[in-house]
Order: C-alpha cells, then structure tokens, then sequence
C-alpha cells in the first residue's frame, strides 16, 4: 500500500475562534485526496497582528513558538486556509530569523509551507474534488496575501470550475483590496469601510451568489458590510465550496 502524504495543518488563531467549520472543511478535502493530516494543539498564531502593528518583539516570539511547533522532521507539508497567514511564515519570518540562530531551521520549514488550493493543485496536481457541487454563481476575491504574497490566481479558479453546478462570474478590480488589512480596518474604518462597500457592489453587478476566496479574513470584513448593509449575496470560504454536496 503506498503511503499517504502526511501533512502538518495550520489553524489560524481567527479561523479556530471564528469559523471553526472551515478548518474542518479544509481537513474534508484533505482527507478526501489521500493525505494522513495531523494537528498539533499547542499551536496559536503565526505572529502576524503583532508584526503589523510594529510589535516586531512580540511577532518574534510568536514565530519562535511556530516554528517549535511545526519543526516536524516526519511531515512534509504544512497547510493552511488562509494565504495571510502563509505568507506571513514565508515572506515576514524572513525578516524576523535572518540574524537568527534558527535561520537554517526556518528556511527548511519555510518550503513545507502551503495554502490549501496551492498544496492541491501545485503540489498534488490535483484540480477537481470528487463529488463537490454547489448550484449557483459565484465571483472570485483575489486576496491581497493570495494574489501578491503568494501568487496564487488560477488555482483556485480551476478548482471552483469543477465543482458541479458553479459557475464563475469574473468581478470588476477582482484583485482589487477589500479593505480588511487587519488593524487598518480599526485605524482607517471610514475608507476600510468605502472599500468594502465598492468590493461588494461590484460582486453584486455579476449577478453572483457568492463571493469567494481563499482567506476568511477578506471574508469576514466582507460579510459584516453585506450584514449591516443587507445585501443580497453570501460569502464563501473556498474550503466550504470543495466541501460541499458530499
């Protein structure tokens, strides 16, 4: 019997409080595809609102705690849903480690490092989860983290575009920011805000039923604007998308 490909999951702190189906989803697919996943509970947070904020101290020991948490010499990948976060451990723990002693055990973990739709499509080749359908129509949220950290564009789409029933209707500035940005949204509400406005006035003029995206966080920024505005459209996290119908 060949072996499974064991991989390491990485729950972002927001994601564990706050949309914990999610990260069970993204186990789903995972499993659905052959992989041996594994969890480690003493993980938290990658570091990312401290380092933004400029708490460079404070982000360091946090990376320092996740990188001891995920220094596993028996897992090959580490994924996530959610490309922020992965391209906080890929692009700001570079800065954090690169006077550091544990700098040549970061760059070893640094190439495990995947957000889900790259690890399924760039890593297992794998463009079509068996048995997904959702009916409707949806737009597509180029992340920030996504499109700019990590490069991911057409992955996602290709996955979505195989999933029964769902068809893919392209938004005008689709890579254009929500207005999220963690703390900017608390320091700059008002254009935080204007920009939500404008992302979800232009998913709405595709005649979509849902927005969706690779980061709960655009999702979650989105979502509290179409509640209170109460607009007629949904948010999806691409892992709730690959999960459903079986």
């Amino acid at each position: 019997m060949a072996s499974r490909t064991i991989v390491d999951i990485f729950i972002p702190c927001f994601v564990d409080q706050l949309f914990p189906d999610t990260a069970m989803n993204m186990v789903k697919v995972l499993e659905k595809v052959g992989c041996d996943v594994r969890y480690n509970p003493n993980q938290t947070c990658c570091g990312q609102p401290a380092f933004n904020a400029g708490f460079f101290n404070e982000a360091r020991e946090v990376a320092d705690k996740f990188l001891d948490d995920f220094s596993n010499e028996t897992s090959h990948y580490i994924v996530a849903p959610s490309a922020s976060c992965v391209g906080m451990v890929r692009n700001a723990y570079q800065d954090i480690f690169v006077k550091s002693s544990k700098l040549v055990k970061y760059r070893s973990m640094q190439k495990k490092v995947y957000e889900l739709t790259e690890f399924l499509t760039d890593v297992l080749g794998i463009t079509r989860i068996q048995g997904a359908s959702l009916a409707g129509r949806y737009t597509y949220h180029d992340s920030c983290s996504a499109l700019r950290e990590c490069g991911i564009k057409a992955g996602p789409r290709e996955l979505l575009g195989n999933v029964a029933g769902l068809e893919l209707v392209e938004m005008e500035d689709s890579e254009t920011c929500c207005g999220f940005g963690g703390t900017f949204a608390v320091k700059f509400e008002a254009i935080s805000t204007a920009m939500a406005e404008q992302k979800v006035d232009n998913a709405i003029a595709t005649g979509a039923d849902y927005i969706v995206s690779t980061d709960s966080s655009c999702l979650m920024h989105l979502e509290a604007y179409i509640q209170k505005q109460k607009k007629p459209i949904k948010t999806m996290h691409i892992a709730d998308v690959l999960a459903s119908g079986w």
